[in-house]
């Protein structure tokens, strides 16, 4: 992997051979990141402390765009070492608070102008979300929160950042598939059944009626689960928002209930979004699953890819 630094002054700078280095990639949140060591001398013409943007290539293909968070030069006994971490271009809309601020209809023009575009970030081709009649930013809301909350409750799409830094507001159709065999270089694999978090029922309370919406999730209770959520809706809400708010908090959390980890001996060997199939031999958590979290990284044992899986239509 090489790996490049712009500055401040818009000037592009290749660093050293990484001697380890790990690179982050989620379906939308949390936002991706990376972080890199590397030797580092004494005759460098630029400043660490002036760097603001991130890049990385494999093999001639972009693999990371991001932003500089924080560098550290170390003197150690192995020598003058660099090390550099941020996230990505996500950490623009989480980092500035929108204007608060009401849409008669709102597009996704007019949230792209007005909550992407000015912070230099570009879509990615494809999407057409809905248009939202009496749309509201409520005021301390971050960029991040608005694109979400337009994208994901009205179009049901979960926005993220492609390798290239642009922001994608399509689903995940087109995905890889990938298939976890015997054949597979497998370094680990995990199975892990998390009830903390799962919700069992949400109460969605509109305060103008006083209605009560009740959504239940049932697996859960037959499983003994129990933990409840109440929502107040803040505006006059229609039975159907009602129900759809509710049922999205429940299949949210119900994403964590079941995850599968699985660690491979090659780099960038699949993407959030691809599909997993895992067919090995005496294994009972066979079938086919959705990468919703990648983790790919070098260090002393050689490059390797950590994939995070999850039901294949899971909620972010």
């Amino acid at each position: 992997m090489t790996a490049y630094v712009t500055d401040c002054r818009q000037v592009r700078w290749t660093l050293p051979r990484p001697v380890a280095w790990r690179l982050e990639y989620t379906a939308g949140a949390p936002c991706d990141s990376f972080w890199l060591r590397c030797v580092w001398e004494e005759n460098n013409t630029t400043r660490p402390a002036d760097w603001v943007s991130f890049t990385a290539e494999h093999e001639g293909e972009r693999v990371f765009t991001g932003l500089v968070d924080e560098c550290e030069v170390s003197i150690t006994d192995r020598g003058r070492l660099l090390e550099v971490s941020g996230r990505g271009m996500a950490a623009l809309l989480l980092d500035n608070e929108a204007l608060g601020q009401d849409y008669q209809v709102a597009t996704q023009k007019d949230i792209v102008r007005d909550h992407v575009r000015p912070y230099g970030i570009t879509v990615a081709p494809g999407g057409g979300l809905p248009a939202v009649s009496q749309f509201s930013v409520a005021t301390g809301s971050s960029e991040w929160s608005v694109v979400y909350e337009f994208a994901r409750y009205y179009g049901g799409v979960s926005p993220r950042f492609d390798r290239e830094g642009r922001l994608v507001l399509t689903g995940w159709e087109g995905g890889q598939e990938r298939l976890v065999d015997d054949s597979v270089p497998l370094i680990a694999l995990v199975r892990r059944d998390k009830r903390y978090g799962v919700l069992s029922q949400v109460l969605v309370r509109d305060r103008w009626s006083g209605a009560v919406e009740k959504v239940d999730n049932r697996d859960f209770v037959s499983a003994g689960g129990r933990a409840r959520r109440v929502i107040t809706m803040p505006e006059r809400s229609t039975y159907k928002s009602m129900r759809y708010s509710g049922q999205f908090q429940l299949d949210k959390s119900a994403s964590e209930l079941r995850r599968m980890e699985v660690t491979v001996g090659q780099p960038f060997w699949a993407w959030p979004g691809d599909l997993v199939a895992v067919r090995r031999r005496g294994l009972d958590w066979n079938g086919t699953y959705r990468a919703v979290q990648v983790t790919v990284g070098m260090d002393g044992g050689g490059c390797w890819s950590r994939l995070e899986l999850a039901d294949p239509d899971f909620t972010v």
